[in-house]
Formats: C-alpha cells, structure tokens, sequence
C-alpha cells in the first residue's frame, strides 16, 4: 500500500460519495441530502455538474472531501465493478463506503509513520497493523458491516502517538508532554468528514467543552517549539511566524488562524481543524500526519512548503 493507492480516483468510482454520505444545510451546502440519495448535481456517467463551481454553487465541503481511495476500491475490489445504479446491492455499497473509508484514512497515518525514520522502534507494529487494516478492506460487505471501526482506530492511535512522540522529540520542551485529559479527534476523525456529513459544518465559533489555549502576546514569531496544544481551541489565533516545531497540535480547533510564515515541521496536525487557516508562507515539509481534506480546508500560497507527499490544492493562491 502506497499514498498513491490511497488517493481517490473518481473515474474508477461511481460516485458513491455524491450518493452514499449526508449533508445538511450550512456554510459548506446549499441543500439537505440523505444517505443513499443522490446529489442532486450527480450526472448518470458518476460525474458532477458543477465540479468546475463548486463553493460558488455552494457546496463548498465537496471540496474539502477526500475518499482516501475508498470509492474506487468499493466499487471495482469489493462490488467487482457493478454500478449502484443497476445494483440489488447498492444499499449495501453506501453502508459499506463509509466503513472503507474510514479504514483507508487509517492506512494513510500508518503509511506516513513508515517513513518516518526516527519511529524505527514502531515500524515492525506499524507494517502489522497496515496489513491487518488492508485485509480487513478486502472484507465482503458482511465482514465490512461488522467491523469495529472504533477499536481499530483506537488501537492504530497508540502507535500513531508513539510516532508523533519520537518524531517530535528532538523539539520538546518541558511541561510539553501530551495531556490525557484534552479534547482531541482520534485518528480518523478529520474535520472532511465532519464537514461532509453535515454535522457542524457550519461552526466557525468555539466548540462546546473545548480548552481555550492561551496565545501569548507575542504570539506573532514567538519561540513555541514542542508547545503542548492538543485540542486546543485556537480560532482565529494569531501564530504568523511562529516557530512552532515539534508542536503537538492533535484536533486543535485551528478555525481562521494566521500562521503565515509559521514554521510547522514535526508538528503533529493529525485531527487538527485547518478551515480557513492561513498557511500562506508556512513550512509544513516535515509535518506530522497532514491529509489532503486539511489542506483544501485551509488556504495556502507558492510560498507555502508542503510534505513531498501533497501536492498543493488547485484553489491556493499562486
């Protein structure tokens, strides 16, 4: 398994996240949709019709929404190919795409941790946990329903956090270890899917029950290597040229925040909520568990380095 296969592929799919998934009125979309009712801009050959104006037309969380390569493996490995249109079993496809999604979202973080050299100690349980998950992939339909995805999340997050650990080590300072007590989406719970599903995709305020983390003054090109900010509440801080290597920013609430310019190498952004962030001019080239959904949420420009294993969103400023 490479990032390449981890990638969504929409020409081998047959839109099943156009069909499968809900939405709900908000900021990121015009209309409500159930699971399992077709979009309404979805066209009989699986393509949208509004792909080339999406925010405009106001579906703007189809933008920030990855598959993670699940569509293309439902519909060509697990449904052998067959269309949901012409299917007795498409209410079984849209139960089980959400499932290998989340699967493939996990086999993504475990990827990037194997290339992580300073986790060596975690790779042998990394490279077993990866085949496990890919197996569990492969699984018919019936398998798929009766998968705990919880408990493989659960289990991937401590390996996860061993890596963030070790890769973050060499900037941590003292009182900078991980709280157990903070808010923070384990590792399959990126905002994409939050926002794809409908559920709060409209909030841009604080989150109910979230530590508010306190920005010093001289946040703008402060020193906050190793900073312990997991699931902190940091909408709309401001971080621009903040050196904040080695941070631990797990499902921080980074809603609107300006971190132009802020250095963000060996910063563990798995979870972390990037709508709006300002990333212009960052350094991320060696961040921490970073996802395509994350980048499309923020906005970026030229100046903005990324991991050599994301390209840059379309809609970033040149």
């Amino acid at each position: 398994m490479t990032f390449a296969g981890l990638r969504g592929d929409c020409g081998q799919c047959f839109g099943l996240c156009c069909v499968a998934l809900p939405f709900a009125v908000s900021s990121d979309f015009a209309v409500d949709k159930a699971a399992g009712e077709p979009c309404r801009n979805l066209l009989a050959d699986s393509r949208c019709s509004i792909h080339d104006r999406l925010p405009a037309a106001g579906f703007r969380g189809c933008t920030v929404f990855d598959c993670f390569g699940a569509g293309q493996r439902v519909s060509q490995e697990t449904f052998g190919g067959r269309d949901w249109r012409s299917s007795p079993s498409a209410s079984a496809m849209f139960r089980t795409f959400p499932v290998v999604r989340a699967l493939h979202e996990l086999l993504w973080y475990v990827t990037e941790a194997l290339e992580r050299a300073d986790a060596a100690d975690v790779h042998d349980e990394l490279r077993t946990a990866r085949k496990e998950i890919d197996a569990v992939a492969s699984g018919t339909p019936d398998e798929l329903a009766a998968v705990d995805v919880n408990a493989l999340r659960d289990a991937v997050n401590a390996l996860l956090l061993r890596v963030s650990e070790a890769v973050r080590a060499p900037e941590a300072t003292p009182g900078a270890t991980p709280d157990a007590g903070s808010r923070e989406r384990n590792a399959a719970g990126s905002p994409s899917r939050t926002a794809r599903q409908g559920a709060g995709a409209s909030s841009r305020g604080k989150r109910r029950g979230a530590k508010v983390a306190v920005v010093p003054r001289s946040g703008k090109h402060a020193d906050l290597r190793g900073v312990n900010w997991r699931g902190e509440d940091l909408v709309g801080a401001s971080l621009r040229g903040a050196d904040l290597r080695g941070a631990n920013l797990r499902g921080a609430c980074l809603i609107t925040a300006d971190l132009r310019d802020a250095d963000l190498r060996r910063a563990d952004l798995i979870g972390a909520d990037l709508r709006d962030t300002d990333l212009c001019g960052a350094d991320l080239t060696d961040a921490l568990f970073l996802t395509v959904p994350q980048l499309a949420a923020a906005r970026g420009d030229a100046a903005t380095r990324l991991p050599r294993h994301l390209d840059a969103p379309a809609h970033w400023t040149p």
